[in-house]
């Protein structure tokens, strides 16, 4: 059983994998079902009205609505395609005598990670989404409405003799309005559009199963026909698998510039702890000081005689008037070879005060002992003369 071609237009290809299928079923002597795959539209009709009526409602629906609907996911033309489709399809009927031909529009555009969503009839739209099914549009039938009512459970409508009503169709009423649907879809999601033959031969939870384990979409798509033929194809059955690639170039430039802002942004806070650690540390060695020999004198330096990452940890304070070579032949050597290093400023200018004492002191006890040998001399000479003048034969 040969399936019916899909409507194709000159659309620009995304990136999209997807796989399509339309079936007759056992029962049916001819397809009343169509079509549209030419991404990023897609779209489902299920055409009624009798032999061939139903199949000239369809296959103008997804012909006007490939001409017309718009190549990004906008609702509200996607919308007005729909709505268009709907004139041609009751003008048709007028021209050809074809009374009470209709037929159900489920269409979709998937833009990215956008899906925009047009439904009318029993027709549907489901997404799957990380593993679980969910069926996004309603449908516009009598078991819907009485489900709703709670007149009926879900099991009850599927062998109810009027379950094939429909409450809305393109044909039937020229003020005929879509439903609209405008949601965000992520990489991974796969979307399905069926006609109610698939969904009355096999369950939610088995069409999930097979989305979920099946991953080449046209696979999918024709297990899906399959199965429904298998449980007895009562009805034309007509799948449509598209798999959501997302905005990938566009999420991997994104992650790029996350990328480099999150590098950045790691550099600034390396340079942060890296200024923050000479920060600390020259802070902390400003209490510091040390004593180094200038020009042969002893001079103060405020810090540690080094540097971190090229910054000195050292600044001059002043120059003392204490003369290297006036100090201690050891200390004297310590500054001329290095420095001494203090716990403090205090330290520092208490040691100087120190050098300065001793220095004094060095120097008063050296005048003293100038002054001594001096007087000691002078009694020396004194004592010689009266000596000379007691000799023998000095009287005269």
């Amino acid at each position: 059983m040969a399936g019916r071609p899909s409507a194709q237009t000159g659309r620009r290809r995304s990136p999209v994998r997807f796989g399509s299928r339309t079936d007759i079923g056992c029962v049916r002597d001819h397809n009343e079902d169509s079509l549209v795959v030419a991404p990023p539209l897609y779209a489902v009709a299920d055409g009624m009205g009798g032999h061939a009526a139903g199949e000239v409602a369809s296959e103008i629906a997804v012909r006007t609505l490939a001409a017309l609907a718009p190549a990004t996911a906008d609702t509200k033309a996607l919308g007005d395609a729909v709505v268009r489709a709907n004139y041609d399809v009751i003008n048709a009927a007028q021209e050809e005598g074809r009374g009470g031909m209709g037929t159900t529009m489920t269409a979709a555009v998937l833009e990215g990670e956008r899906l925009a969503l047009a439904q009318v009839g029993d027709s549907r739209a489901y997404l799957l989404h990380q593993g679980a099914m969910q069926q996004i549009t309603r449908d516009h039938s009598l078991m819907a409405d009485m489900i709703e009512a709670g007149e009926l459970t879900h099991e009850e409508a599927r062998v109810h003799p009027q379950r094939s009503v429909i409450t809305r169709a393109l044909g039937s009423d020229p003020d005929m309005q879509p439903d609209l649907y405008e949601i965000n879809v992520s990489a991974g999601d796969r979307l399905l559009l069926c006609s109610d033959g698939l969904t009355t031969m096999l369950e939610d939870d088995r069409i999930e199963s097979i989305l979920n384990r099946t991953r080449d979409p046209q696979r999918a798509a024709s297990i899906l026909v399959n199965e429904a033929i298998a449980a007895g194809g009562l009805d034309n059955v007509t799948v449509v698998v598209a798999d959501v690639e997302g905005n990938t170039e566009e999420r991997v430039k994104k992650e790029r510039r996350h990328g480099r802002a999150w590098a950045a942004i790691i550099a600034l806070a390396l340079v942060a702890v890296v200024f923050g650690i000479i920060g600390g540390v020259y802070n902390y060695t400003q209490g510091m000081a040390y004593l180094k020999a200038e020009n042969g004198y002893v001079a103060v330096y405020r810090g540690v005689d080094s540097r971190v990452f090229g910054k000195e940890l050292s600044k001059l304070d002043h120059i003392t008037t204490v003369r290297v070579d006036d100090l201690q032949p050891g200390v004297a050597n310590r500054l001329k070879q290095g420095v001494i290093m203090c716990d403090s400023m205090e330290q520092a200018d208490g040691l100087i005060s120190d050098y300065q004492t001793q220095i004094a002191e060095e120097a008063a006890s050296a005048s003293s002992a100038a002054a001594s040998s001096s007087s000691s001399s002078a009694s020396t000479g004194a004592r010689s003369n009266s000596s000379s003048s007691a000799l023998p034969g000095g009287a005269r």
